[in-house]
């Protein structure tokens, strides 16, 4: 059965919604895996912004990269995420869900990625279950980076960024080194908000 055109409509805006989250997912996955380049900040100083909260959340992040710099973004990602022996956020899975490093949730995402025929890069230096990692692989789930079935973005937030990713960015809103990262963190949380809402109205 070929499919009609309201079948194709509906498909081509799943596919334009999709890129849309990719694409969210991998700035996401940028900003929190390392501090950004200067290149990055010209990038992120071009967003522009709506009225929506996340419209508004690009434009206080498109604002604050226009007057941040790179080397003070290097000691602030530092302060916030490695640290003297442990950064003011433990930006793990594992850590959020059990209090330690390499629990139980680790095994269950690597049993989850195998399963999807993702392997882990020779050159990933974090844990798989690093938040940063875990927006990098959304954004290749939605973008067709992976063979796998159309529902394993929603799966695999659902099991994996949904459970403890909007109390992480809003432990790194409030974060005492967080200034330019706290954009970066409403950023996060508002777009957990609307991925949580339309799997709410899917469901």
């Amino acid at each position: 059965m070929k499919p009609g055109a309201g079948d194709a409509e509906a498909l081509g805006s799943q596919h334009s919604f999709d890129l849309f989250r990719g694409h969210h997912y991998a700035l996401l996955a940028t900003l929190l895996t390392s501090a950004p380049s200067e290149s990055t900040l010209q990038l992120l100083a071009a967003l522009k912004g709506d009225a929506s909260p996340l419209g508004r959340a690009h434009a206080a992040l498109a604002e604050a990269a226009r007057t941040a710099r790179a080397t003070v973004l290097e000691r602030e990602y530092f302060r916030l995420f490695i640290g003297v022996g442990r950064g003011e956020i433990v930006p793990y899975e594992s850590f959020y869900l059990t209090g330690f490093l390499q629990e139980k949730p680790l095994a269950r995402l690597r049993q989850d990625l195998a399963a999807l025929g993702v392997e882990r890069s020779p050159d990933l230096v974090e844990l798989e279950d690093h938040v940063g990692v875990l927006c990098e692989v959304m954004a290749g789930l939605l973008g067709g980076s992976f063979e796998t079935p159309d529902d394993a973005g929603t799966r695999f937030f659902q099991a994996h960024l949904q459970p403890w990713a909007p109390r992480f960015f809003d432990d790194l809103a409030s974060a005492e080194a967080a200034e330019f990262y706290k954009h970066v963190a409403i950023l996060g949380r508002t777009f957990m908000t609307i991925e949580s809402e339309a799997l709410a109205l899917a469901a």
